[in-house]
């Protein structure tokens, strides 16, 4: 009977792992895009995850008798000015980037969600919130992110507070559309008038019914968060220049660029892949979980 139940349990499971092949078969053909984006997106993530397996080097070790050389079977992507591979580098500095643009996500969505719902909700909070989100949205964001840094002091966790001070006004603005129109729909209505009370009605009738349009505008706070890190280490304003990552990379090898353009071209093309396949993942997810959308497809 254990052999039984054993053989039944593996048919079981070859009977799903079929039906997810199958699934995921069905939505490359159907989203060519978004297949290519979240497989790209895996590829940088798993690099980034397992760096000191798939690195040789030391991403901060110096070797100035290495400095400047050209890609070679030694250091795949050649090495900077101080003789650092810039392999290791690039791929150590894939974590520094993914953390902030991912840090940067959550924390934009929980706010905009929760600033986004009280002031679409109450008329009167709105007139004060989005008046605020205005003068924030009025500023260039690299130039606000800037002006936090210099305030703030430059680490990894202060560009993440500062990416996403400017970032959350836009979630504000996407969460309190939504709101907005859902707050006149018959079954808000319908809630108010058995006695719901606000918290209710926005927990139980609103807050679900943003989840997508915040998921996907997520995925664009995912992709500018990686390129607004990236703009303040290229400036020397985001991360420390002891700390791997894409946008310290190429601003340290902009100097030498007329001689040694893999340091620049490297990090920048990982950097280009990756922000182009977070886009193509946030629009197959504005296909799948927009409604409108998905009745055509």
């Amino acid at each position: 009977m254990v052999a039984g139940a054993a053989t039944v349990g593996a048919l079981r499971w070859r009977s799903r792992a079929g039906t997810f092949a199958q699934f995921v078969l069905r939505e490359a053909r159907r989203n060519p895009n978004m297949a290519a984006g979240v497989a790209i997106l895996l590829l940088v993530v798993t690099m980034a995850v397992f760096a000191p397996l798939i690195s040789r080097y030391d991403p901060v070790a110096l070797k100035a008798i290495d400095r400047l050389k050209p890609p070679s079977a030694a250091h795949w992507f050649g090495t900077d000015h101080v003789g650092r591979d810039v392999y290791a580098r690039t791929v150590y500095g894939g974590r520094i980037s993914l953390a902030v643009g991912s840090a940067v996500a959550i924390i934009t969505a929980l706010a905009g969600v929760a600033i986004g719902i009280f002031a679409g909700y109450y008329r009167r909070v709105d007139n004060i919130v989005m008046r605020v989100m205005d003068a924030f949205m009025a500023f260039p964001a690299l130039i606000l992110a800037m002006a936090l840094i210099a305030l703030l002091g430059s680490t990894v966790q202060n560009v993440i507070i500062a990416v996403s001070v400017v970032e959350t006004p836009r979630m504000v603005r996407v969460v309190r559309g939504v709101v907005l129109s859902l707050r006149e729909r018959e079954f808000v209505g319908a809630a108010r008038a058995i006695g719901a009370g606000p918290l209710r009605i926005m927990r139980v009738h609103i807050l679900p019914n943003t989840m997508a349009p915040v998921i996907i505008q997520a995925t664009f706070v995912f992709a500018g968060a990686i390129l607004t890190e990236a703009s303040l280490s290229f400036l020397g304003a985001g991360s420390p220049p002891y700390i791997p990552s894409w946008g310290n990379i190429m601003g340290q090898g902009r100097t030498y660029l007329q001689m040694a353009v893999w340091v620049t071209f490297f990090p920048g093309l990982v950097l280009m892949l990756t922000v182009l396949a977070i886009n193509f993942v946030g629009d197959g997810l504005r296909d799948r979980l927009d409604p409108r959308l998905r009745s055509v497809m």
